[in-house]
């Protein structure tokens, strides 16, 4: 075994059993690492240690000559930025020559959120006789209630939830663990499916689930599940309402917010890593900067009706 596979396994194993990371994260890693390993063949380079700053700067020339995205050429220097650190702290490499590559910069996009009055639509749609349609309304309250991601919401268990604080258990991200409080509304629709929906659901197979959600069958909800039944919401609700799951979420970072709420706790309650991810959403609607506007400088005159 070659130097290269050999230390592409140890990486494997490390991101697997220390950092923990998700099946889809580690995918990505060791896809990215592997074609670095195609351009070091290329350029000669035999030995992980031989590799220096203007390799690197030809490497990046590489990248950008196959017109890949910003976030495509960010996601690779982190990943190799990554890979390095780890071979440093194996004492494989003298330094990391990826530490000093700045990221590309990238065009700000505010996120997209919706309206009190868009939410509004989407709440009143579901019928709440039928057990799908109590899963759904528990879906959507829950998801905005708590901010919490689609992949985290497929997670949840039922012993995850504390009703009696009203919050939930949520595993994130490198399966790091944080309480997210959730309201009345949301609480009320658990509840009710809980009661009802998901107990009815669950007799439709014999197998036991300790999952909060449930498809039509009875088995646990999947990530594009929740995906199709957003989309289907939609279709009831408004041809002008775009809505996926991470909607929600940014619905939620941005009410919150407009509302009045720190910085830091936002970041706490949607389980950022970094404050910078959660500044994005530090936008104000222009309804708000408007109303604030008109309420705050002496001379906006309000206009005569």
């Amino acid at each position: 075994m070659n130097e290269f596979k050999y230390q592409l396994q140890q990486f494997h194993s490390f991101l697997q059993i220390e950092k923990r990371a998700s099946v889809h994260t580690i995918n990505f890693y060791l896809k990215d690492v592997e074609a670095f390993f195609d351009f070091l063949n290329q350029e000669g380079i035999k030995q992980l240690d031989e590799l220096d700053y203007q390799a690197v700067r030809v490497y990046l020339t590489s990248l950008y000559n196959q017109s890949l995205t910003r976030r495509s050429v960010s996601r690779k220097i982190s990943s190799l930025r990554s890979f390095y650190t780890f071979l440093e702290r194996e004492q494989v490499v003298a330094g990391n020559p990826f530490v000093h590559v700045t990221f590309p910069k990238d065009k700000h996009r505010v996120p997209d959120f919706l309206y009190e009055e868009e939410l509004g639509a989407l709440f009143a749609i579901n019928d709440l006789s039928t057990p799908l349609g109590q899963r759904n309304q528990a879906i959507l309250e829950l998801m905005y209630a708590t901010g919490i991601r689609v992949s985290e919401c497929t997670n949840l268990t039922l012993d995850a939830i504390d009703f009696d604080l009203q919050t939930i258990l949520v595993l994130g991200k490198g399966r790091k663990e944080r309480y997210v409080p959730f309201g009345s509304y949301a609480e009320n629709a658990i509840k009710a499916y809980i009661s009802d929906g998901r107990r009815r659901l669950i007799n439709k197979t014999n197998t036991p689930s300790h999952f909060l959600f449930l498809n039509n069958k009875g088995n646990p909800i999947t990530t594009r599940g929740i995906r199709l039944i957003m989309q289907k919401m939609v279709e009831h609700a408004s041809d002008t309402v775009k809505l996926h799951p991470h909607t929600l979420r940014h619905s939620f970072a941005t009410h919150m917010l407009n509302a009045g709420a720190d910085l830091r706790s936002v970041q706490e309650l949607l389980g950022h890593e970094h404050l910078s991810s959660t500044q994005i959403y530090t936008h104000v609607t222009k309804d708000r900067l408007r109303h604030i506007y008109m309420d705050s400088h002496p001379r906006a005159q309000k206009r005569k009706s």
